[in-house]
């Protein structure tokens, strides 16, 4: 933040004196300990948050800092798809769902339009043009300058405005993300800003704050962006735990539910979890127990597991929480009772 200069007694009696006009733009007057500059952190964190967010069909473009405007057409998979409106997304996924340990591919077809995270719209013709805003993005990722899409503000709010000398000139009602990016890319050198606090946000996990203060926004989104590389995080260990599920074959190494320890009934049976997310477990015998099975995650990874047909395996029946994998072995805790564990072993 620019270093002010400091006040003379008679530019603080005219500060003082200056009530009538004042009294008729705002409440709030006289001194200000967030007043902000076009360089200063504040601005830098408001433009950042209401920057466009692009992340809702990563899946499909793979990049955040813009999203594809619909309809567009792409190859996913190998499979033409007409994405037509925000409903036809399911389909890619879908695509991408029919297996859980393979290469997923989009292929866009050009010419296309893309909306960046400065709101604007622009016509990309081909691939070339399409790789030169992906860089773009990774460049912002990298400079700490693409959107913040892990603090989200309620609207409206108001900015109150004030010239070089501390006087409050206006006040600005923000009614939307959009409008406050505009505000803060134009703050011009000769004005200062501050937030009208309180005002209240929501992070990544969920949780509504209440922020009072520019240093309680920064606080507020640096543990956001912790929350969300946690987020993050887990979805490389989610993808990781499918890979060693479906290149494996386990036993049931440890159940242990009310302290007791039942992995023997599970002694015979091989566990074979498929591409598909079918899991099947076949004894000595030729006995078999099929089901189905799903990898999500939080800030967390889970393992759900859901057999039919046998009191034993339906024992297993949970969303079980990831608390540790190795290729080796995976250690389970039941996700609504911790004293029920599961350990599964590779063979």
């Amino acid at each position: 933040m620019k270093k002010l200069k400091i006040v003379t007694g008679i530019a603080l009696m005219a500060i003082l004196g200056f009530t009538s006009c004042q009294s008729e733009i705002d409440d709030v007057q006289g001194e200000n300990p967030n007043t902000n500059s076009a360089n200063s952190t504040t601005t830098t964190n408001l433009k950042r948050t209401s920057m466009y967010d692009g992340s809702f069909d990563d899946f499909l473009d793979g990049a955040s800092c813009s999203s594809i405007v619909l309809p567009a057409t792409a190859k996913v998979n190998g499979v033409q798809v007409s994405i037509l409106s925000q409903l036809d997304y399911q389909q890619v996924i879908s695509i991408f769902g029919q297996l859980n340990n393979d290469q997923d591919t989009v292929v866009l077809q050009f010419p296309l339009k893309v909306k960046l995270s400065n709101y604007t719209e622009v016509t990309v013709n081909n691939q070339t043009e399409y790789n030169a805003i992906l860089n773009a993005c990774t460049s912002a990722e990298a400079s700490s300058q693409d959107a913040i899409s892990s603090v989200n503000i309620s609207f409206p709010i108001t900015i109150l405005t004030y010239n070089l000398s501390l006087q409050q000139t206006g006040s600005v009602v923000i009614t939307s993300e959009q409008q406050l990016y505009a505000y803060m890319s134009n703050v011009s050198s000769t004005e200062l800003f501050s937030v009208n606090y309180p005002i209240s946000v929501t992070i990544a996990d969920g949780t509504k704050m209440t922020i009072s203060s520019d240093a309680e926004l920064q606080a507020a989104i640096s543990a956001s962006l912790k929350t969300e590389a946690a987020i993050a995080a887990a979805i490389q260990n989610g993808k990781k735990l499918e890979t060693i599920l479906v290149n494996g074959k386990f036993k049931v190494d440890s159940y242990i539910n009310a302290g007791v320890n039942s992995a023997t009934s599970y002694k015979d049976f091989t566990i074979d979890f498929a591409n598909n997310l079918s899991i099947t477990a076949v004894n000595l015998v030729n006995t078999t127990v099929n089901g189905t099975y799903a990898v999500s995650t939080e800030l967390d990874v889970f393992l759900k597991l859901n057999f039919s047909g046998n009191a034993t395996f339906t024992l297993l029946n949970n969303t079980w929480k990831v608390t540790s994998f190795t290729a080796s072995t995976i250690t389970l805790q039941s996700s609504t009772n911790a004293a029920v564990t599961l350990v599964l072993k590779q063979i």
